[in-house]
């Protein structure tokens, strides 16, 4: 018996990706980039593998466990394939335009590796395409973050979208102003994760009430700024509550039509971020999380997952295909491409061209110059 894997086996988190969807990927790619260009988002386009010191370097420590090494034959060191690609778009701020002026914004696409899927996402290799504007800061790049997102996902007909807006200061500057840290704030954070009030009032002490109202403040934005209202935030608090309140005021002028709602202490995901963070979801379905990373420079941005755009999409309508005979025309063929079809050439006679369509997926023939329906 042989211990050889079948050809068609692919590592766990792998797969192959197979007409029609890789070319419905590579449109969706190319309309969320044009999206962002015309924004004024300029495309970079980093390495598959850098040297891990430059790799890890700031907020890419953060993804580290998750890539992959390998010795570097050329030159003996060890390098990662990147398993996010922000990390990179911010090396490329500070070092290449590193003399750019500010604020400076960059969009990019590529495929990310990473040594473990998630329950959520359980591929390993992951197309990722997103935009970083950086060297500004405050409500207003808050603003055109979220709004450019959401204008991208809507380009490429992701329907019912909503966008749901955190703030991962929040719990901390909370929890400073009461004392808790260290090992009590980490348990506090993981029962404010699990929405576990009763676990938040064992751990909170003093301030339980206080995290209980915020848990319960989570709902539609309006709904929850009159909440933050009626509770006594400490002062830093209260400082991420108005910018909470700028960007929400701006926002309903910018994208009036996007759905917004607001859960002020969710966490996950963002855990080094140092600002207004926010996911897009679709029917439900989470397309896509970003936050204002902590860098050298103000910073905030988004990454959009292809895959899981892919599966918000409806089924994508086949594309009429159009068999030429060999004696067709080629002008003719031209003619046909440039107004929409795709012709599949025939490179040998048979007897029966309309089973010959069928058996090449055509749903059309070229006769006497022009396209026939088959049945």
């Amino acid at each position: 018996m042989s211990d050889a894997p079948h050809p068609a086996l692919l590592p766990t988190g792998m797969h192959d990706l197979l007409p029609p969807e890789a070319e419905v990927e590579a449109q969706v790619v190319a309309r969320l980039m044009t999206t962002l260009a015309t924004h004024g988002y300029e495309r970079v386009q980093p390495p598959l593998v850098e040297f891990e010191e430059t790799l890890f370097s700031g907020t890419g420590a953060t993804m580290a466990n998750a890539t992959f090494r390998m010795m570097d034959p050329a030159s003996h060191r060890i390098i990662g394939v990147r398993a996010d690609m922000t990390p990179q778009i911010a090396r490329i701020a500070a070092t290449r335009l590193g003399d750019a002026p500010r604020p400076l914004r960059l969009s990019y696409a590529g495929q990310v590796l990473r040594v473990t899927g998630s329950e959520i996402c359980p591929e390993r290799q992951v197309g990722e395409v997103g935009a970083e504007l950086i060297g500004a800061a405050g409500p207003m790049a808050d603003v055109e973050a979220i709004a450019v997102a959401g204008e991208a996902l809507t380009a490429v007909g992701v329907p019912y979208l909503s966008v749901d807006i955190t703030l991962p200061t929040l719990v901390p500057a909370v929890a400073e102003a009461y004392g808790i840290t260290g090992a009590r704030a980490a348990v506090l954070r993981a029962a404010l994760d699990h929405k576990d009030i009763a676990a938040v009032a064992a751990v909170a002490g003093e301030a339980g009430a206080l995290f209980g109202n915020l848990l319960a403040a989570a709902g539609p934005a309006s709904t929850t700024l009159a909440a933050l209202d009626r509770l006594d935030l400490p002062e830093r608090a209260r400082t991420e509550r108005m910018r909470l309140g700028a960007v929400l005021d701006r926002l309903s002028g910018v994208a009036p039509e996007l759905k917004v709602t607001v859960d002020p202490v969710e966490n996950r995901g963002f855990e080094y971020h140092t600002g207004i963070s926010f996911t897009f979801f679709a029917g439900g379905v989470a397309t896509h999380g970003a936050g204002d990373p902590a860098a050298p420079e103000p910073a905030t941005g988004f990454t959009l997952y292809t895959d899981t755009i892919l599966r918000t999409l409806p089924r994508a309508a086949v594309p009429r295909r159009l068999l030429l005979p060999l004696d067709a025309d080629p002008a003719r063929g031209r003619a046909l491409r440039e107004e929409g079809w795709v012709t599949v050439a025939a490179l040998e006679a048979v007897g029966d061209w309309r089973a010959e369509a069928h058996r090449l997926g055509c749903d059309h023939i070229l006769e006497n110059g022009q396209p026939v329906m088959i049945d």
